[in-house]
């Protein structure tokens, strides 16, 4: 009952953090404005913006199976596809459970081996998380430095912006270090009293649970196959935003952005996810909206007409599937 109370209050935190996002984003907008753009809007891009959402769940599933397989090789491609749905369905009503529903749904439907033990839990399963989400992290800073290398004279300015912020936030690097170091010590710890106390035996069986998921990389099937994934990924992320900018060819402040322009803003709009608030309502408008005005001089009104946009049309399309994914495991499968 405590445990639920404590969630309750979580998620009323981070909702009432996403409404004061919300309020701060949309409050310098002229609406007479944003209602004449959605009347100039090309709306058959925007339902092609939300198929390439869909497609991305599908890829992400396939990624993620490879990862999978190594542990329990009668993991389907559609109990990932599921999986990923649901998750993106769950983390519009409370942020980062998706992540734990993601996890528990293979588990729950794992294989099991020949003493009845599921082959897949929940350690070996984040293990593979941590991979995946590693992967996309590196390909994206590998993107943002091609970025910053071949279009400098578009984009400079605002890596140059970044790099001094980064360099003047001292905190932020200190607190990074620190995690570290407790980390750290924390793995060290748990190695060294794993037999004297059942407390750190519980916690190393579960970190050694965690680095066999995150050994699950080097067991996959064609390697290169992955890679192409994550970077299929991407290209549809690029794409996506590229969609809603076709969407609003015929609104003025948008028509000279190019394509790309478009892989630049969804690259800033993935950092949104940073902040853990129902759906990433609030935050998106604000990462998005702030980067269009700083680099093109758009007014965050205005560009909110963008990032409403491709938000809501992605939110719609994510809450669809995942009705339809839940469905789907619930009743068919089961039958």
């Amino acid at each position: 009952m405590e445990s639920r109370v404590k969630n309750i209050l979580k998620y009323l935190f981070w909702a009432a953090i996403a409404v004061v996002l919300v309020y701060f984003c949309f409050r310098s907008i002229d609406w007479e404005q944003f209602w004449q753009a959605m009347q100039q809007c090309r709306w058959e891009y925007v339902l092609l913006a939300m198929g390439f959402g869909l497609l991305v769940a599908f890829i992400r599933g396939l990624r993620w199976q490879m990862l999978l397989k190594p542990i329990d090789p009668a993991t389907s491609a559609l109990t990932c596809f599921n999986a990923y749905n649901i998750c993106l369905a769950a983390n519009l009503v409370f942020p980062r459970a998706g992540e734990v529903a993601r996890l528990g749904y293979v588990v729950k439907n794992s294989s099991k081996d020949g003493s009845g033990q599921r082959r897949m839990t929940l350690d070996k399963a984040l293990g593979t998380l941590l991979i995946e989400r590693g992967w996309d992290i590196l390909v994206g800073i590998v993107m943002a430095v091609c970025l910053a290398i071949f279009a400098h004279e578009r984009f400079g300015g605002f890596f140059q912006d970044i790099l001094k912020g980064l360099g003047g936030a001292r905190t932020l690097w200190i607190a990074s270090a620190a995690i570290l170091a407790i980390a750290g010590l924390f793995i060290f710890l748990a190695r060294k009293y794993k037999d004297a106390s059942p407390f750190w035996g519980k916690i190393w069986g579960f970190l050694v649970g965690i680095g066999h998921g995150l050994g699950s990389f080097r067991h996959m099937e064609k390697g290169w196959l992955f890679l192409l994934y994550t970077l299929i990924i991407w290209f549809l992320y690029w794409l996506t935003s590229a969609a809603i900018l076709w969407a609003l060819q015929d609104v003025e402040a948008f028509s000279g952005l190019s394509f790309l322009d478009a892989f630049f803003i969804a690259m800033v709009g993935s950092f949104s996810s940073i902040v853990p608030v129902p759906g990433g309502f609030g935050a998106f408008h604000g990462v998005v909206g702030g980067f269009l005005k700083s680099v093109w001089g758009i007014p965050m009104g205005t560009g909110m007409i963008y990032a409403t946009l491709n938000h809501e049309s992605q939110v719609f399309i994510q809450a669809l599937a995942g009705i339809g994914s839940y469905i789907h495991e619930s009743f068919f499968r089961k039958s």
